[in-house]
């Protein structure tokens, strides 16, 4: 049994995701103490809650811990990871429902599936767009087209938005399984344009519409090449945001920003805007969010994998060293040149 510290590093959630994908896919069985332990309310969330009966539904697994605010867990698979039907609801993990974020579910059980034979289709209830966590679009715009130049063969739908605090949304995840190529994503290339989404459900059409013109303006005087669509959805409870992605030759990155009562939907804008303008000026292919993402298809591929990140995070040194725990690759880290490389071993 490999015996994981939650508390290592940012002690987040991600060590968690990480230890069950890997467990998943190798049949290793793990415990995992102090569960997110440095955040100001440890231990499993709905969100991380269900990604441990996730996990656990696809490799038919034994665990003892599964219950919200528990910050510890063993994890024992039963068997390899089975392709199929599954339908996991974040709502169901807490009395009352939660917008606990399905994009996290979502990261824990890809790979597994991605690496298991067969196809695979998962529906995800939940919040698709909440704080402090990759957004559904974002997952689709930045991260899917990412994977799928190494190979990976995966489609993501949204049937429905969900924000915070009601969350109700729903997402399908389509899985072809498939093995896992290297990537290089040192030099990013030119600028081609900004794609964004500016987006409300049940509230007034000139929200996204002044969301857009903002963000287009913002963009136009920083002599970027914008194209920000104003939608007005169909959901369950109100709920604003706006989404860009930055397309350059060799790679993509996504910034977005959420609105709140009493926020108004220019500033809304100006957040996203200035994420994507602070990334632009550093010049490097990967942002700081794709940087940890990254690890876990790299550290799985038949090859190795370098990329060049604009912040060398805690989040992504965290990530690395949770990898190594289970032995399957090598990660390099130049925080001066700001460079990973990943080699994978060939255990998987």
């Amino acid at each position: 049994m490999i015996h994981i510290d939650g508390s290592y590093g940012e002690g987040g959630g991600q060590i968690l995701r990480t230890s069950l994908s890997l467990a998943a896919i190798t049949s290793q069985s793990i415990r995992i103490e102090n569960i997110r332990a440095g955040r100001p309310k440890p231990g499993l969330a709905a969100q991380h809650l269900t990604s441990v009966r996730a996990a656990a539904a696809i490799c038919n697994a034994k665990v003892q811990g599964d219950a919200l605010g528990s910050m510890t867990l063993e994890f024992i698979p039963g068997g390899a990871v089975q392709a199929g039907s599954y339908t996991f609801d974040v709502s169901e993990a807490r009395q009352g429902g939660s917008a606990g974020a399905v994009t996290l579910v979502l990261q824990t059980i890809l790979l597994p599936l991605v690496l298991a034979n067969g196809k695979s289709q998962v529906t995800l209830k939940g919040g698709t767009h909440v704080t402090h966590s990759p957004s559904v679009t974002y997952i689709q715009e930045v991260y899917l087209p990412i994977v799928q130049r190494m190979g990976v063969q995966v489609e993501v739908e949204l049937n429905a938005w969900g924000w915070y605090p009601q969350g109700r949304g729903q997402v399908q995840l389509f899985v072809n399984g498939s093995s896992i190529d290297g990537i290089n994503l040192v030099t990013r290339g030119d600028l081609q344009q900004v794609q964004g989404l500016a987006v409300v459900t049940e509230l007034p059409s000139h929200i996204p519409q002044r969301m857009a013109s903002r963000a287009e303006n913002v963009l136009r005087e920083e002599e970027l090449k914008p194209c920000v669509q104003p939608l007005r959805a169909r959901g369950v409870a109100p709920g604003a945001g706006l989404f860009l992605t930055a397309k350059y030759e060799n790679s993509l990155a996504g910034f977005g920003a959420l609105g709140r009562i009493g926020l108004p939907a220019e500033k809304v804008a100006d957040m996203a805007c200035e994420e994507l303008l602070k990334f632009h000026q550093t010049g490097a292919p990967v942002d700081e969010h794709l940087a940890d993402q990254l690890l876990l298809p790299t550290a799985l591929a038949s090859g190795g994998s370098e990329y060049r990140v604009a912040e060398v995070t805690r989040h992504l040194m965290t990530n690395a060293w949770v990898i190594e725990q289970f032995g399957l690759a090598k990660v390099k880290v130049n925080e001066g040149e700001k460079l990973v490389a990943v080699e994978p071993l060939g255990k998987s």
